[in-house]
């Protein structure tokens, strides 16, 4: 394994770019699902040791919903919704338009729309850097997982671990406008996503 190498500048500045751009798409296709404005409060990137990478989310044992899918087509990576479970189920909430069990128990019906969620997130995400580039990307069923941030995140980073020590994590926090909820939306892409996508992007123009 290796470090994952450091992104010049402008490579930087042109995923930071093509990522926003997919959040952006992400965050309005969420919205229309749910019915309410989703903003982003906050974007970052991290360059991240695997081993760590669970301190993003409150530490390995913070209890959380997660939904997982997995970038597939022209490159490969990894994108994960991630909700304190309260918050994940007042998005619920907000979806069905009524009040869900308050034992917060996780059964079919909400793991069936935290599951579509996923589905509209991923693929409004995709199709806005597959635009930007001209790549083929769509992404595997999602997953949805009620456990400790380290389990949870295991699933996305043990295949990177294999390849990389280090993992490069776009983290978004995005919320309703009058931020009563919120999540975090996570990228984590391989070193080949990396480079698929930035040699695709050769030629854009950062507006």
């Amino acid at each position: 394994m290796s470090g994952t190498p450091l992104l010049t500048k402008e490579e930087m500045s042109v995923w930071t770019w093509l990522v926003s751009k997919g959040i952006a798409n992400a965050m309005h296709g969420l919205s229309t699902m749910i019915g309410h404005e989703l903003v982003v409060t906050a974007l970052s990137v991290k360059r991240q040791p695997v081993q760590q990478a669970a301190e993003l989310l409150g530490g390995p044992e913070n209890l959380l919903v997660g939904i997982y899918l997995e970038i597939e087509g022209d490159a490969t990576g990894h994108l994960m919704l991630v909700h304190d479970p309260m918050m994940a189920f007042q998005l619920i909430d907000l979806q069905i338009g009524s009040s869900s069990t308050p034992e917060l128990e996780m059964g079919e019906m909400e793991k069936s729309v935290m599951a579509e969620m996923g589905n509209i997130t991923g693929s409004y995400f995709l199709n806005a850097l597959a635009d930007a580039t001209d790549m083929s990307l769509t992404h595997s069923p999602p997953a949805v997982m009620v456990d400790m941030a380290s389990a949870i995140l295991d699933v996305a980073l043990t295949p990177i671990m294999m390849e990389q020590d280090d993992v490069l994590v776009v983290q978004t926090t995005f919320g309703t406008t009058n931020r009563q909820i919120d999540g975090v939306f996570l990228v984590m892409p391989t070193m080949g996503f990396l480079n698929s996508v930035l040699a695709k992007s050769g030629g854009l123009r950062i507006q």
